[in-house]
């Protein structure tokens, strides 16, 4: 589906660390404000809060944060015109799984949103199938889902990166 350059979607895929959150962040900030950014972590423990206000104290007052560990393609809806930045992918597909949530409905439902939008929006996850095969079910069905969804976003997506050591590789 071609898309005009003000209605852009790019994916930005790579590892723990990989700068994937920091490259997306001045892919939107490039962009006129004022900018959203879509969080989908739960602050389960101390260690996850310190990871989440890190990353909010990256970002100055023309950035609106919504939360949204479930309902991604609700907050997207609401974007409206804003330039957004999800992230990430991966913590909201967990979410979805722990919650018992169907994956595939909820990610039709992100793609109708993505392809609604009037405005930028880059999409931060985890590739997570370049590792070894996990020992347990969950996380074999979480890598195999992972992997569906990325595979969906990328499909629909105007342009993806892949990241290592902080520098964007052009997949698409």
């Amino acid at each position: 589906m071609a898309r005009q350059s003000d209605s852009s979607v790019t994916l930005i895929l790579g590892g723990a660390r990989s700068g994937k959150s920091r490259h997306g962040e001045s892919l939107i900030a490039a962009l006129p404000a004022p900018w959203t950014y879509i969080a989908t972590a739960e602050a389960w423990d101390e260690e996850m809060r310190t990871r989440i206000a890190a990353h909010r104290a990256r970002r100055d007052d023309r950035w609106r944060t919504v939360d949204a560990p479930l309902a991604l393609p609700e907050a997207l809806r609401d974007a409206g015109d804003a330039p957004v930045l999800v992230d990430c992918l991966t913590l909201w597909l967990t979410n979805l799984m722990l919650a018992e949530r169907d994956a595939t409905a909820a990610t039709d439902d992100l793609l109708a949103n993505l392809a609604a939008r009037a405005a930028p929006t880059v999409l931060v996850a985890n590739e997570v199938g370049l590792g070894i095969v996990p020992d347990h079910k969950l996380g074999r069905d979480f890598r195999d889902e992972a992997g569906i969804l990325h595979q969906r976003i990328a499909a629909q997506a105007d342009r993806v990166l892949f990241m290592v050591a902080g520098l964007p590789m052009v997949v698409k």
